[in-house]
């Protein structure tokens, strides 16, 4: 299973916490956002992939139809400026066509995937960023999920492996890249889960480092020591969780309230208590982590 569709299988639990009308608010803010040239806007209101990723992946745990006519002329377009896109909107592309049903109408995706490659590091990972010696969880982490989208595995796993290697830190949790090796919750997740279809080592004391960043107040903090829980953290550090088959059900009532909190009746949620904005993103990821507290 890609590890879309990994998320996906739990984010379409979401729906039985929400209820029907809240699941129609979150329909219609999502198809508010749709752009008048296909796809789907980010904060600016322009029409982004990586934004249009999440949209698409809201609307299939809603468990609705997409509007695939304009998506395939989007995505289209997108595919002819492959010489133009960084590495995270070439990962978000073949993400996109992913999940169409049948994403052959968008054209041929290998010079996404070789393109993809241009990003690999001299230490077997990716990066963000071209010509790098070293890799980033987060970089693997869309390298690994845009190709498994397309029933594809990277080439050099070993490569991968060691880059997450280098990224562990103490305690059982991993630093996004070697420049910064600051533990944090979306970089641990993003290696708990390449792991697991990697079939590598996952140390034991991971599961304590993500449960010991509970906030008292609900939810999950980013790292160690940030002044308040935040949505996309709580999602990931839910998924990586049950990933490894830990418990979090003493925390659940605390995080439901958390998540209620971001929830606004305009059909989305706030990515933080500080957070004065609604985006696809963060709806996407409280549909995830609902989805995860239902079952």
């Amino acid at each position: 299973m890609s590890l879309r569709l990994e998320m996906l299988q739990v984010a379409r639990l979401a729906p039985s916490l929400l209820g029907e009308e809240a699941s129609l608010l979150i329909h219609d803010f999502i198809m508010s956002q749709e752009h008048v040239d296909g796809g789907f806007c980010d904060r600016d209101g322009d029409a982004d992939l990586y934004y249009t990723s999440f949209a698409l992946d809201t609307l299939t745990a809603l468990q609705v139809d997409l509007p695939e006519d304009t998506l395939v002329a989007f995505l289209k377009r997108k595919l002819s400026e492959v010489a133009d896109l960084d590495f995270v909107h070439l990962c978000c592309l073949a993400r996109c066509a992913s999940a169409l049903s049948n994403f052959r109408a968008v054209g041929d995706l290998e010079p996404v995937f070789e393109a993809i490659e241009k990003y690999r590091t001299e230490d077997g990972g990716y990066n963000q960023a071209e010509g790098m010696e070293t890799g980033s969880a987060y970089a693997c982490f869309l390298a690994c999920g845009a190709n498994a989208d397309h029933g594809r595995t990277v080439s050099n796993e070993e490569g991968v492996a060691a880059c997450l290697e280098s990224l562990k830190v103490e305690g059982g949790a991993w630093a996004n890249d070697v420049t910064l090796p600051v533990p944090n919750i979306p970089s641990t997740a993003a290696a708990i889960t390449i792991s697991r279809n990697l079939k590598l080592t996952i140390p034991p004391e991971t599961s304590k480092w993500i449960l010991e960043s509970f906030h008292p107040g609900g939810g999950f903090l980013p790292f160690p020591m940030a002044p308040m829980p935040d949505l996309l953290s709580t999602a990931v550090a839910l998924h990586a969780l049950d990933g490894l088959q830990v418990s979090f059900e003493e925390k659940k009532e605390a995080t439901l309230d958390y998540i209620d909190s971001l929830w606004t009746a305009a059909g989305g949620f706030h990515g933080s208590w500080d957070d004065d904005d609604l985006d696809i993103e963060y709806t996407y990821y409280g549909l995830l982590a609902l989805g995860h507290l239902a079952l």
